[in-house]
């Protein structure tokens, strides 16, 4: 369990773990990872038993992170130190990672109904909102993408390596457990108003946009590669529609159609960078599929290509130059030559970039 400041509620919460392990025969142990509490929170756990490990960096994630890495169990159960979720009803948690789940979830939203316990904005907008697109990027089923009790195993912990630092820790922990095709199930549970007196440490706005910020960097796809793909298919259908005929109220938006390609294009090459980067970096699982890639796509054939490209685009400049030149003819040649002369030599910059950054898959 995290904790910074939570005097007033950190002993229920050490006490319902204690009785739900005593009542049920499970040889466990509850861990706190303290971020910097200057409430005496640390003593009053220490004294019920709990093992309290001191987290300097500050952060949702940090906390929960460094008490989960210094806890010994096959199983590892998180939950919050306010007293709002239901530790002494842990049942439906354990059965299921016995079982064989990797990762078992709490679904707050399935559970006993308390409108107290989250606010409006948490609830019915924020919450169903991340889940959304939680499920969308990352092909899971969950109802309750942010619920703080859940379960995994040691080994799927071990696999994630989780690094966010914050609130978006939550987020984290199911998007990587998605990526790596992991056992995943949730359960009902009942989530209770906090106990505490003070202002919670979440905030809305702030912590609601990391969450949407992590799902966003963690789904390259989603970010750059599906809206480029688009752009793209509406900037080259946009200017072969608008090259026909010779109506110059139609031949004014050609310009505008063939930049929105040109800045699509970008979108699908910082993509493939980003992919790149982020596997070899171990922030995005590998799969069999980034390994086919640096097969497919490869230096010599993306510069054969971007020269191809370029000597189009220089053929098109040589007969648009050729003809008399009026406004008609230089949107309806030079324009489309500028473009083709434009994609070739990002193409060339681009499978130099690409071909370094695999430099680390041939060594």
């Amino acid at each position: 369990m995290p904790c910074l400041n939570e005097a007033e509620t950190i002993a229920k919460c050490v006490q319902k773990a204690m009785t739900f392990m005593n009542n049920n025969s499970i040889v466990g142990e509850v861990v706190i990872g303290d971020n910097g509490s200057t409430d005496g929170s640390q003593e009053i756990a220490k004294g019920l038993g709990a093992l309290v490990v001191d987290v300097e960096k500050k952060g949702y994630g940090n906390a929960s992170r460094g008490a989960i890495e210094a806890s010994c169990g096959k199983y590892i159960i998180t939950a919050d130190t306010d007293d709002s979720h239901d530790i002494l009803n842990l049942d439906p948690f354990i059965e299921k990672l016995r079982e064989g789940y990797d990762l078992v979830m709490g679904n707050r939203f399935k559970g006993e109904t308390n409108k107290k316990s989250m606010p409006f904005l948490h609830r019915y907008v924020g919450n169903p909102v991340l889940t959304f697109i939680g499920n969308l990027f990352f092909k899971t089923n969950i109802g309750d993408f942010h619920c703080g009790l859940r379960g995994f195993t040691r080994e799927a912990y071990d696999n994630m390596n989780l690094s966010t630092t914050g609130m978006e820790f939550a987020s984290e922990v199911v998007v990587k457990a998605s990526m790596l095709n992991l056992r995943i199930i949730e359960v009902p549970t009942t989530v209770f108003p906090a106990g505490r007196s003070r202002k919670a440490h979440l905030r809305t706005f702030p912590d609601g946009w990391r969450h949407l910020r992590f799902l966003l960097l963690y789904s390259p796809k989603w970010l750059f590669l599906m809206p480029g793909i688009f752009f793209m298919l509406i900037g080259v259908l946009g200017t072969f529609a608008t090259m026909i005929g010779n109506d110059m109220e139609t031949l004014k938006w050609v310009p505008l159609f063939a930049g929105l390609f040109l800045i699509s294009f970008q979108f699908v090459v910082f993509y493939a960078l980003t992919k790149i980067y982020a596997t070899n970096h171990g922030l995005i699982p590998r799969k069999k599929s980034y390994n086919n890639l640096f097969l497919y796509f490869t230096l010599e054939r993306g510069l054969i290509a971007g020269v191809l490209f370029t000597l189009l685009g220089v053929v098109l400049y040589y007969l648009g130059f050729k003809e008399e030149v009026n406004i008609v003819s230089t949107i309806k040649t030079i324009v489309p030559a500028t473009i083709v002369v434009a994609l070739g030599i990002q193409l060339i910059l681009f499978s130099f970039f690409f071909s370094v950054l695999g430099l680390k898959e041939d060594n």
